[in-house]
């Protein structure tokens, strides 16, 4: 399916992405402006050739059908029999969205209005202390845009556990004010062994400082049974059906913390940026669609060139959870070894996805990515703003930074201009010994998504960005990216553990190294 694209691939040759700017109507051929962001892939290989190929790919995969079917409700989660439609919970506008005949929308809204009367008795009340208690796609999506969107707090401070480590809580608590403090539960099940290992921990805290735990707990779960036998009534439960994924849920009741964080206008923002990528995403054609455009460069990067890893980069020390949250989503999604049709995947899946933020990644892992001897396609993120109006220094230098490095990796430079820098400090071998040092082969790709301000609605955006973005690439490469079977035979196996771990009687584990293991953590355990 890639034979055109490996063609083209082969025919690079020593081609230098520097020199494909001889044509100087390039930038703006091979960048995209929509929604009031600009995304730039002019710094990569890709030509009108390569970019017709796959733009010709993404045709012939049907990525367009395929996108009208999820937004239509149709169950194109086949492995689970299930419709994706988290794109519902943005969906302000109320356009109907049916389900199996039925309108999911009022259900949609209805959960949203008392997200609302509940985040504004709380910001209203004394309560200064919130703690959202979930793991994974219950914890990355609202620790992320909360962290984001510090500029616009104005309700209690929210705080984020997940780790079953206890460290994790523990550390939590001693900064919360018992009395004054609530706790978010967020688990669709109410089962997830992190979670409600945490949720257990903090009752019996509210126990040993003397509060009553009535009134402390808010439940994002569908199983309001498990949540009233936690102690939480059916008015502080929230729930949201099977079509919505976990590491696609923000939008719903899991944003319930970044809500109480920046107000149910703020949210509305978030919501309203989401709805608009929706919408280019589903009217825009291929060619000018900013989510394909973006998919179909990672797909030219690591299915067509072989480069394994992706490292994100946001300039915006607000963003340093982004590279994690979108970790999980493409790699979660996009991290199978087999197609819809069940059969072995002829061609690697998703890549590998990393990052930090900059400046603070420059002084890290730059060094590899600029001079080691893997490619590594780098996506930069940055704002044209700061928040900070006493401060803009600060931003200017930053995004002085972001466009030098994007550069750096496309330009590099070259052993005569090493030997140039060098020359009045080494003469001979050792001029030339030193100048390989200082050598960058640069024509390493990246993209750069740029923006005016990270508001509410910018970021609304870019996460939808790039949930369309992990959708368009598990169509091509024929993945459901909305299962997540690999994540279960670990958990299988703790549970199995657990009555070892704690030395109770049961079967012997028969795995020798996990045996030894054992036998160290039963010698060096607390009595």
């Amino acid at each position: 399916m890639f034979e055109t694209l490996k063609s083209l691939a082969e025919g690079l040759g020593d081609r230098r992405i520097e020199d494909l700017f001889a044509d100087a109507d390039r930038a703006d051929a091979f960048s995209l402006e929509a929604l009031g962001m600009r995304f730039d892939y002019a710094k990569t290989q890709i030509d009108d050739d390569i970019r017709a190929a796959l733009l010709d790919l993404a045709e012939s995969r049907g990525v367009a059908a395929r996108r009208d079917a999820m937004v239509a409700g149709q169950k194109i989660n086949e492995t689970e029999g299930r419709a994706v439609l988290h794109t519902a919970l943005r969906n302000l506008d109320a356009r109907p969205v049916l389900v199996e005949g039925r309108d999911v929308m009022p259900g949609v809204l209805d959960t949203l209005a008392r997200m609302e009367a509940l985040a504004n008795e709380i910001r209203g009340s004394d309560v200064t202390d919130v703690v959202n208690i979930g793991i994974g796609g219950s914890d990355l999506g609202p620790v992320m845009a909360t962290l984001a969107l510090a500029p616009y707090h104005d309700g209690p401070r929210c705080h984020f556990v997940s780790n079953v480590d206890g460290a994790d809580i523990a550390d939590t608590l001693r900064r919360c004010d018992p009395a004054r403090t609530v706790f978010i539960v967020a688990s669709k099940t109410f089962t997830t062994i992190e979670t409600m290992t945490n949720a257990g921990t903090a009752k019996r805290w509210l126990a040993e400082k003397g509060v009553d735990a009535a009134g402390k707990f808010i439940a994002l779960s569908s199983d309001v049974a498990r949540a009233g036998a936690f102690g939480i009534p059916p008015e502080r439960c929230f729930g949201f059906a099977d079509w919505v994924g976990g590491r696609y849920s923000v939008w719903g009741p899991i944003g319930l913390a970044l809500m109480l964080a920046i107000g149910p206008e703020g949210f509305t923002a978030f919501l309203r940026g989401a709805e608009a990528m929706d919408r280019h995403f589903v009217e825009a054609p291929l060619a000018v669609n900013m989510p394909v455009l973006l998919a179909l460069v990672g797909v030219w990067h690591n299915q067509v060139l072989g480069h394994a890893t992706r490292a994100v980069l946001p300039y915006d020390n607000r963003l340093s959870r982004l590279p994690a949250y979108l970790q999980q989503l493409e790699m979660e999604s996009n991290g199978k070894g087999v197609g819809m049709d069940g059969a072995a995947l002829p061609y690697d899946s998703g890549p590998i996805v990393w990052g930090e933020p900059g400046t603070n990644g420059q002084h890290a892992f730059y060094q590899l990515i600029h001079q080691g001897t893997r490619v590594v396609p780098c996506e930069f993120l940055v704002a044209a703003q700061g928040h900070e109006p006493d401060l803009r220094h600060h931003h200017a230098l930053l995004v002085a930074n972001c466009l030098a490095q994007s550069k750096a990796l496309m330009r590099g430079r070259s052993l005569d201009e090493a030997r140039a820098k060098v020359a009045g400090q080494f003469e001979g071998d050792e001029l030339e010994r030193q100048a390989r040092h200082r050598v960058f082969p640069g024509n390493r790709p990246s993209t750069t998504l740029i923006y005016p301000l990270l508001d509410p609605e910018t970021l609304g955006k870019i996460v939808a960005l790039y949930e369309h973005r992990v959708f368009v690439e598990g169509v091509i490469l024929g993945i459901n990216p909305y299962d997540q079977w690999g994540v279960e035979l670990g958990k299988e196996l703790a549970t199995a553990l657990g009555p070892l771990v704690r030395g109770e009687s049961g079967a012997a584990e028969k795995d020798g190294s996990t045996a030894a293991l054992l036998k160290f953590v039963h010698t060096h355990k607390a009595t």
